[in-house]
């Protein structure tokens, strides 16, 4: 008879898969957090939208430069030593936030380091995860695999938001100052990175490929189809970079004067129910095909976030931002094993990495210009952006790719 812990998991799943998880889960714990925290604690210091923008766009676009530069180079370089290496960079980010209140000093670090205002992952160890995730588990049992990968980093992602609301309570008690006790939050980070090396470190060689000499193109045979995803996939990353984790805090923060507190509360029941979402995925994609799971899941979501910016009072623009939780994710696992499944097993870290960071550069610029608008107005000007450019996403997704299904689906 089957553990309770291996009955969630796919029969192909190994040891590194679990390990795999839980180094996701560890990330999202610490992600959840520092996404509300960061404008929580850059406005108690004295930043404006506008240079909450600015850091928030410094993160995205330094980690899509760095996983470009370290990605298409991983198979060469060892997954396992890339991940190593991440964790040593994002304990390093943790402590960079930590030592210091300086505008120009929280930027360079938000450049080079990996703090992720995002709901999501947008950082290095994404592509690097996917990449040894898909040889952890048989082809078939890929979008299950992806679906538990992100309900992981998801669930955790959850309670790290609920847990970014302790500073401020702890602090309102004891009469601390806010400032001092939003930024433990980031000590915590830096704990966690240390944490997730140790366990990255029982990774086995089974997350390795064959190394590919240096001459050989890092996306010989699937180069087309991949930029064709890539393209359409930064679409929908532009349209999600105007409602980051962060950004949407901080429109609830100026729109309707929430607390940190019940902002935490919010985003981890938004959190739960986008993770529990994902778990539905593998089943849609397994009935209706990955690219029709991706489309007709999304659209209700960008329909949801649309309404919420025209709602007048926090309950009503909460409870359809809710609704959009309920449904934004289910693309997820689809898309990422849709990917893995249409390119060939040594090529599979190369395109995610060029899959992700072109996301991410897309992610990048649009803080800029929501932080803008958000210092001009707190209506939810940056909402209806993101739902606009996502639904065009999703019609030319259709378009293109529905008859373009992987050999597990054919």
């Amino acid at each position: 008879m089957l553990s309770p812990i291996n009955r969630w998991f796919p029969r192909s799943a190994t040891t590194d898969a679990k390990l795999l998880l839980a180094t996701r889960a560890l990330r999202g714990l610490a992600d959840g957090t520092v996404s509300i925290l960061l404008p929580s604690y850059l406005t108690a210091i004295g930043f404006n939208p506008m240079r909450v923008g600015a850091i928030v766009f410094g993160t995205l676009l330094g980690s899509a430069a760095l996983t470009l530069w370290v990605g298409l180079a991983t198979d060469r370089l060892g997954r396992r030593r890339v991940l190593l290496a991440a964790c040593a960079l994002m304990l390093a980010t943790g402590i960079g936030f930590a030592a210091t209140a300086s505008f120009w000093v929280l930027f360079v670090v938000a450049v080079v380091g990996t703090l992720n205002p995002s709901a999501g992952d947008v950082s290095l160890f994404l592509p690097v995860e996917q990449a040894a995730l898909a040889e952890a588990a048989q082809p078939r049992d890929l979008t299950a695999m992806f679906a538990l990968y992100n309900v992981a980093g998801a669930t955790a992602g959850a309670f790290g938001a609920l847990a970014s609301g302790v500073p401020a309570i702890l602090a309102a008690r004891h009469g601390w100052a806010l400032a001092p006790a939003l930024r433990s939050g980031f000590v915590a980070y830096a704990i966690i990175a240390a944490i997730a090396f140790a366990v990255y470190r029982r990774l086995s060689p089974a997350v390795e490929v064959e190394r590919q000499p240096a001459k050989s193109a890092p996306l010989a045979k699937s180069r087309a189809i991949v930029l064709r995803l890539s393209a359409l996939f930064s679409l929908d990353s532009l349209g999600g970079g105007f409602v980051i984790q962060s950004l949407l805090a901080l429109w609830l923060f100026r729109r309707f004067n929430l607390s940190v507190q019940a902002a935490g509360t919010f985003f981890f029941a938004a959190g739960l129910l986008g993770s529990f979402s994902q778990f539905i995925s593998s089943a849609l994609a397994a009935r209706f095909g990955r690219i029709n799971t991706m489309v007709f899941s999304h659209l209700p979501s960008n329909a949801m976030l649309i309404v919420a910016a025209l709602m007048p009072t926090p309950g009503l623009a909460m409870a359809f931002l809710l609704l959009r939780f309920s449904t934004s994710q289910m693309d997820v696992p689809a898309r990422q094993s849709y990917v893995m499944a249409v390119v060939p097993p040594e090529e599979r870290a190369a395109a995610a990495t060029v899959t992700n960071v072109p996301r991410s550069l897309a992610a990048a610029m649009a803080p800029l210009p929501a932080g803008a608008m958000l210092t001009h107005s707190s209506f939810g000007w940056p909402l209806i952006c993101a739902g606009a450019l996502k639904t065009i996403y999703d019609i030319a997704l259709l378009i293109q790719f529905r008859a373009v299904k992987p050999s597990d689906e054919s």
